[in-house]
């Protein structure tokens, strides 16, 4: 009799694992919406963690403020990671999200095709020649259009003018609800290059790759011009997946493997000292 008890009780016990382990099974991934400078870095984070997990992630790209949006229209996430740290905030002032930590740091860059001969000495002049196309993203849909007006606003301290000019002559090309028209499967920006529309891009100084791209000259902004970014991470109120499947997966961006893995895209990380700006 107790045998027959014992195996009744084993029986159960093996029936509560199957149940539970069906439930993790059928657990909806964590979803993640992300700018869109994160998409290297990012997906190579989750790549990471599912593989020393097994816990399912799903990343949406675009940008942050396009984003934002979606998050206040009501669309479902679990974890916001943007380009800067106004519109987690924005989100956790309306009870929307937790208060965001800084995940990631990142800075202006300027582009050019080599043969251009772009230097960080020569770079205020050639951003205001009349001469000379500029592209950028679009302000308030992506931060990176929001950080190049920055730089505009910070040139005009040093060259009175300069805000209204290059305002002016910025091309919105990336980032924006409607973006100009690209080929399929053409990189825009390199696109717009070598449609002679722009000479210059100013954009972040990290990569979708771990590789420097041969095609373009990358260069550091003068101090002068100089703006960092820091990117925030919130936890979402909205959450579907699991709050301590939510909380695992921010903590792991958070941890030094995963940091190590984001600064291989040129991203500074938390732990570093924060740049001037």
């Amino acid at each position: 009799m107790l045998k027959l008890k014992n195996f009744y009780f084993t029986l159960a016990m093996l029936s509560g694992l199957a149940i539970t382990s069906s439930h993790a099974l059928a657990a909806p991934p964590v979803k993640v919406l992300a700018a869109g400078s994160l998409t290297g870095a990012l997906t190579a984070v989750i790549k990471a963690y599912q593989e020393k997990t097994g816990e399912a992630v799903q990343a949406d790209f675009g940008p942050a403020g396009l984003l934002l949006e979606r998050i206040e229209q009501g669309e479902s996430a679990d974890i916001f990671a943007s380009a800067n740290m106004a519109h987690p905030q924005k989100l956790a002032d309306k009870g929307l999200a937790t208060p965001p930590v800084v995940m990631a740091r990142n800075r202006l860059c300027a582009k050019a095709l080599p043969e251009f001969g772009l230097t960080t000495e020569n770079f205020v002049d050639r951003l205001l020649d009349p001469m000379v196309g500029l592209g950028t993203s679009t302000p308030k849909a992506d931060p990176g259009g929001d950080y190049a007006w920055m730089m505009f606003a910070k040139i005009d301290k040093a060259r009175p003018g300069a805000e209204a000019i290059l305002q002016a002559k910025a091309q919105q090309l990336v980032g924006g609800k409607i973006n100009p028209l690209v080929p399929a499967g053409k990189n825009a920006m390199l696109y717009f290059f070598e449609q002679h529309k722009i000479d210059i891009s100013i954009g972040y100084c990290s990569s979708r790759q771990t590789t420097p791209d041969p095609t373009f000259t990358v260069i550091e902004l003068p101090a002068e011009a100089a703006i960092r970014a820091d990117y925030g991470l919130s936890v979402l109120t909205s959450a579907a997946a699991s709050h301590d499947a939510v909380y695992r997966f921010a903590l792991f961006i958070m941890s030094p493997q995963a940091q190590s893995i984001i600064s291989q895209y040129g991203f500074s990380t938390v732990t570093e000292a924060k740049p001037n700006p």
